[in-house]
């Protein structure tokens, strides 16, 4: 079974925003978790329904009600209107969520390539703007470091689907003239603390210019005391686990990314202390 779908409009910083919410179709006694998810697309293309298999997936694996934000592309709308749009949605959400079945209390994030670089930058927003809380962080592949300093930037020049250059000419796109590179906003592997981030789950590809960016980013957020689950996919190419069916460990990997968001994104609990979840489980 897949999700039941529908799309709503919210006021955002610079007009309208579009969420496409997936509610998973298994029954639950009580408010579901959250996850807000963003779509890759190298911050110049991709669109939530192109990420409807990853958010459905999500949503029925978890339980959990999966909002997919449609943000504000470069070069049309470059750094920083996509990062306020999913921001303005994040908040939005927590503010909203009993009305969409949802529990506040119980919000993660999600985000795929640079979805994850936004889904990266929003929790250090939300922890330095106090808030909303978010209890997970869920990041594929994600760009972390403008720079493009990292040696998968040269080992992996070449690599299938996204390549050094691709990588190169998304920034040139999305960051306006003169922006440092070493924001955390755009470089969250930069920012000067990562403490108090929420736990994170971190999926990274063998062959795929990002991965040391992944891989850097998990070290960081242990060497600040954050709990992080690394998934390494050495086999892998850059949007693997967006596709459904064409390569080997996309089930595993996201089969990886719901046990470890069921962990931090509990059922609430009963009156007896028993844990409820939205799954059936």
């Amino acid at each position: 079974m897949t999700a039941t779908t529908h799309q709503r409009v919210i006021d955002g910083p610079g007009g309208p925003i579009t969420l496409r919410i997936h509610t998973p179709t298994t029954p639950t006694s009580g408010d579901r978790a959250v996850v807000v998810h963003f779509h890759g697309g190298g911050w110049v293309s991709g669109s939530p329904r192109e990420a409807d298999f990853i958010c459905s997936t999500i949503a029925e694996g978890t339980g959990a009600i999966v909002v997919s934000v449609d943000y504000r592309l470069a070069p049309g709308h470059p750094y920083p209107a996509g990062l306020d749009d999913c921001y303005a949605a994040l908040v939005w959400v927590s503010e909203n969520s009993a009305a969409l079945g949802g529990d506040a209390a119980r919000i993660g994030l999600v985000g795929e390539s640079a979805g994850g670089n936004l889904a990266a930058s929003v929790t250090l927003l939300a922890r330095d703007r106090g808030g909303p809380a978010i209890r997970h962080q869920a990041l594929l592949y994600p760009a972390t470091d403008a720079s493009t300093s990292a040696p998968s930037h040269r080992t992996n020049a070449n690599a299938p689907w996204l390549t050094a250059a691709g990588v190169r000419n998304a920034y040139h796109h999305y960051l306006p003239t003169g922006i440092d590179r070493m924001d955390p906003g755009v470089s969250p592997l930069h920012a000067a603390d990562h403490a108090g981030l929420p736990p994170a789950a971190i999926v990274v590809a063998g062959h795929d210019p990002l991965r040391d960016d992944g891989v850097w980013y998990a070290e960081r957020l242990r060497q600040a005391g954050v709990p992080v689950d690394l998934f390494n996919y050495p086999r892998m190419v850059h949007g693997f686990a967006n596709v459904p069916g064409l390569f080997s460990d996309t089930a595993l990997a996201l089969a990886e990314v719901i046990r470890a968001q069921r962990r931090h994104l509990p059922g609430k609990q009963t009156a007896s202390g028993v844990e409820e979840h939205g799954d059936g489980h």
